[in-house]
């Protein structure tokens, strides 16, 4: 299993309840490409970041499958202009599962 993390930066002032709106939007789109497994919205408890995107996929192949997409380049054209600042992208591979 592939897991990708993004750390986002503060959402512009105003821009809370679009955020969401963009991320519901956004799971809409991703969740029909191939080897998606989920795709979940944390809020950070203590840090300077407000949320983190946490996403599994079947593998990193179908996971850059997608994020290659012009469907991944629309949703990041709608994003970039919520944030205040840039995000943290994080790649994970799964060694033990299921503990």
């Amino acid at each position: 299993m592939f897991i990708n993390t993004i750390e986002m930066p503060p959402i512009k002032p105003e821009k809370g309840k679009e955020f969401l709106e963009w991320f519901r939007w956004s799971n809409s789109i991703y969740k029909n490409f191939e080897g998606f497994i989920s795709r979940r919205l944390l809020k950070q408890i203590t840090g300077n970041r407000n949320y983190v995107i946490l996403m599994e996929h079947e593998s990193e192949e179908t996971f850059m499958k997608m994020h290659s997409s012009k469907e991944q380049i629309e949703a990041f054209a709608k994003l970039n202009p919520l944030l205040d600042g840039k995000r943290i992208v994080n790649f994970y591979e799964v060694v033990v599962d299921n503990l």
